[in-house]
């Protein structure tokens, strides 16, 4: 099949997005098929990957409003690329592109039937935010993307729903987010949705070799570089973008609890954005500041070194579609405690590691304790099994083939 890939995230743009859409197309590639992605200019020049063609097309520079101007441009490259190379299927990742009931119309009269991944919904985002807000999050208010989404989420969510309404099949990243779907918005009576959580890459991510002496070396220069090197210390690590929504306030707030019983722990929040002061001066005010790093820029094979070297990895979230950092954390063998809350359940049970009340402070702080204070090792294993027996690239691969067949049988 030739499968074209509409995304607003592809690398050297990371996200949750441009990481699925990067490691689906090298895993279909690798299953015989060809991949185009189409994507926004700017973010600089794509990674080269064998049997993935990338075309970048431009975007106008407005929050939200990006998402049906780069639609508008894909969908007019998507027509010429299939004059000259005929598209099988066309995959499209929202919500970070808006197509109206008549493009999508448009798309599969003229080019090829329409399978949509649902990645979380512009509504969803925006209750997220909210709730941020209500648990005195940093800057709610600072980012002109979260603005823009707490006041233009309700018009935007319309072009949600017509993916919804004209796409063949979507595919849900979590039962969380098909029920947010279904709550929300007005499927049709004979909806296809299926469920297909994504993967990770458990070659990069994966435990530590304690029986490789280079390996341990490089674990304990990490752990030595952020406060961590004695033996009775402990690291905590949380992973994604400085945003109001990732709950990063409330996690310097509950770390600052939990340092006065255990005060050999220190914290690593590794992320870009705005809140980068904000946040450090919140750990300075809790008297933390000194145990509190903020690493704005670190490769991806930077990271994996420091999740296999941490003890505990935290993910506060206020809301995701999925939230692969949890994944990340068990595919490293490293016990994770998230929030009971949305897809993350569906992911992280008290056998890989501990659930809290979203934006409990003292919820948090009872499960990072316990988390600590007990023998994690098997916790870390059962996480690594989970992720290698139901968390794949090769299975969302395969599991999406299928998907493509049945659109392209439903068009016939």
């Amino acid at each position: 099949m030739h499968i074209a890939m509409l995304s607003a995230e592809f690398p050297p743009r990371w996200g949750g997005m441009g990481s699925t859409v990067f490691h689906l197309s090298a895993a279909l590639v690798n299953r015989g098929h060809r991949v185009t992605v189409i994507t926004r200019s700017g973010a600089g020049k794509p990674p080269r990957q064998e049997g993935v063609s990338v075309i970048e097309v431009g975007w106008a520079r407005i929050p939200m409003e990006f998402t049906r101007s780069y639609g508008r441009r894909a969908i007019a490259e998507l027509e010429r690329l299939n004059e000259r190379d005929s598209v099988d299927v066309v995959h499209l990742h929202c919500p970070m592109i808006s197509w109206s009931a008549s493009q999508f119309g448009h798309c599969v009269e003229r080019i090829a039937p329409v399978v949509s991944s649902l990645h979380g919904s512009w509504l969803g985002e925006r209750d997220g935010l909210i709730e941020a807000s209500r648990a005195k999050e940093a800057a709610v208010w600072a980012n002109v993307n979260d603005i823009a989404i707490r006041f233009t989420a309700g018009r935007y969510a319309k072009f949600e729903n017509y993916a919804i309404n004209h796409s063949m099949i979507c595919v849900a990243n979590s039962n969380a987010t098909k029920e947010d779907f279904e709550s929300r918005y007005s499927p049709p009576s004979d909806w296809r949705c299926e469920v297909t959580h994504w993967g990770v890459d458990a070659e990069m991510f994966r435990p530590l070799d304690r029986g490789n002496t280079e390996e341990c070396r490089l674990a304990d220069e990490i752990r030595t570089r952020f406060g961590s090197g004695s033996p009775d210390s402990k690291l905590i690590l949380a992973v994604g973008r400085l945003a109001a929504r990732k709950g990063y306030s409330t996690l310097i707030r509950g770390f600052s609890a939990l340092n006065s019983s255990m005060p050999n722990s220190n914290l690593v929040i590794v992320g870009r954005g705005h809140l980068k002061r904000r946040l450090m001066n919140l750990a300075k005010s809790l008297g933390v500041g000194e145990k509190v790093r903020i690493e704005s820029s670190m490769s991806f094979t930077e990271l994996a070194h420091l999740y296999r070297s941490s003890d505990l990895v935290v993910y506060p979230s206020f809301y995701e579609g999925q939230g692969l950092i949890p994944l990340e954390a068990m595919s490293s063998g490293i016990p994770v405690v998230t929030v009971d809350h949305g897809p993350l359940p569906e992911m992280v049970d008290n056998t890989v590691g501990a659930l809290f009340t979203m934006g409990d402070t003292d919820s948090m702080v009872s499960a990072m304790k316990d988390a600590l204070t007990e023998d994690s090792s098997h916790k870390g294993s059962q996480g690594r099994d989970r992720v290698l027996e139901r968390f794949t690239y090769s299975g969302n691969a395969e599991s999406f083939e299928n998907i493509y067949l049945e659109a392209i049988q439903m068009a016939d």
